[in-house]
């Protein structure tokens, strides 16, 4: 069994390869109808996206193999890419917590303030009994901040709750707890209650991933690979401060977080939502990833602090059998872990892009892979799209029209 050349082997041999390296002879699993009209309201049918493995990613010295959801092609081809020329990745991501706010009017910000000074330990003990499931697992309620915000015409207090989800990703369980805190403090401030919820927002809350590549990875030609580490790491500058290109470097970092997000189960827009407002913490929407070129020590030195608030229980991953699949792929990783490698992908995945775009270009990498999409649009049949693909490839500017007139010919000839 290998994972080696992965993309050279055959549907069934990938298959085969794969439930050997998991040790599992069952059939891949399906989403049933009767479990997906559980999920979601007026339920009609299960839409497929494309899943796939990136064969291997180092992080702090253990191999990982990466199920990735998709519909867009190169990405999963860039990650694995990525991934072979990183080597180890290192990921820290200490404690994984997420906040919830409960918001007050009609209070001023001295008698806010000094609630929260009179009432904090006591309305903590009381959210502690609140979550005494989630205490019991190690986590739960940890603190309770203020902050405070004026429009012209009102003046909000928020007092934010920073809360340990353990294992899941905790949102019914912190709200659960907001909304029993926020009738304890309506009658111990005095204050209106405007609204008591969870924020997908928690810039203190971060994975961190930095890796070290030696020039020398990069071509074999010395000269070429210092001026290629060079010109990534301007490449990197330079999306500090145009947040036009920022948007795109950190579009195609998400091409790779967002993938293993849907194959796990976990919230992709919760984690996008943080991501971008992380991106914009400074004032100015900047990118996530950072690459520095050391020309002494012929090195790139790569890295990115990302939010990624994930679970391995609770929610949808505990009742799709494909998100429990992939997470058992993957060895069946803790929360933290998981974010890790996750954060991973996503630097590998933008360390490609960067590399691509510096040196041949984007489209190069992407003109197979859309002529066999446009090759599939215009009706090739399995045996007539590598011919057909040849012959695009072997052309300049190809299109519809063009693949329909090879195809034709391909048949009469």
């Amino acid at each position: 069994m290998t994972l080696d050349k992965f993309y050279r082997q055959t549907i069934h041999q990938r298959r085969l390869n794969i439930n050997h390296y998991i040790e599992n002879k069952m059939n891949f699993p399906i989403l049933e109808e009767e479990r997906a009209n559980q999920m979601i309201e007026n339920y009609l049918y299960t839409y497929g996206i494309p899943m796939g493995i990136l064969p291997t990613i180092r992080v702090n010295q253990k191999d990982y193999v990466v199920p990735m959801v998709t519909e867009e092609p190169s990405v999963i081809a860039a990650a694995s890419n990525g991934a072979k020329h990183l080597g180890n990745i290192k990921a820290r991501f200490d404690r994984k917590t997420i906040k919830g706010q409960i918001i007050l009017t009609d209070l001023t910000e001295a008698e806010a303030r000094q609630a929260l000074k009179e009432n904090k330990e006591d309305w903590l003990s009381f959210t502690k009994k609140v979550a005494y499931r989630m205490v019991e697992r190690g986590g739960g309620p940890l603190d309770i901040e203020y902050s405070s915000f004026s429009s012209d015409k009102n003046l909000f207090h928020s007092y934010y709750l920073l809360f340990d989800p353990c294992e899941a990703m905790g949102a019914n369980a912190l709200n659960t707890v907001l909304e029993a805190l926020a009738t304890k403090i309506k009658n111990d401030t005095g204050g209106k209650i405007l609204m008591a919820i969870l924020s997908n927002f928690n810039p203190k809350n971060f994975v961190r991933v930095e890796t070290i590549l030696p020039v020398e990875r990069l071509n074999i030609n010395l000269d070429k690979a210092h001026h290629l580490a060079e010109k990534i790491a301007m490449a990197s500058e330079y999306a500090q401060l145009d947040p036009y290109r920022a948007t795109t470097h950190n579009k195609g970092i998400m091409n790779g977080v967002d993938a293993v997000l849907i194959a796990t189960g976990n919230d992709w827009r919760a984690v996008e939502a943080s991501v971008h407002a992380f991106a914009s913490k400074e004032g100015r929407y900047r990118a996530l990833s950072q690459w520095f070129y050391d020309s002494k020590k012929a090195e790139l030195i790569g890295q990115m602090d990302i939010p990624l608030p994930v679970a391995t229980v609770g929610g949808t991953l505990s009742i799709h059998p494909m998100a429990q699949w992939s997470l058992e792929l993957m060895g069946n990783p803790k929360a933290i872990e998981l974010a890790q490698v996750i954060a991973s992908v996503g630097l590998a995945q933008n360390f490609a892009a960067l590399k691509a775009i510096v040196s041949e270009g984007i489209q190069k990498g992407h003109m197979g892979l859309q002529a066999r999409s446009l090759a599939i649009q215009v009706g090739a049949k399995s045996d007539e799209i590598d011919p057909l693909v040849k012959l695009l490839k072997a052309t300049e500017g190809f299109n519809s029209q063009l693949a329909r007139d090879l195809l034709d010919k391909m048949r009469n000839s």
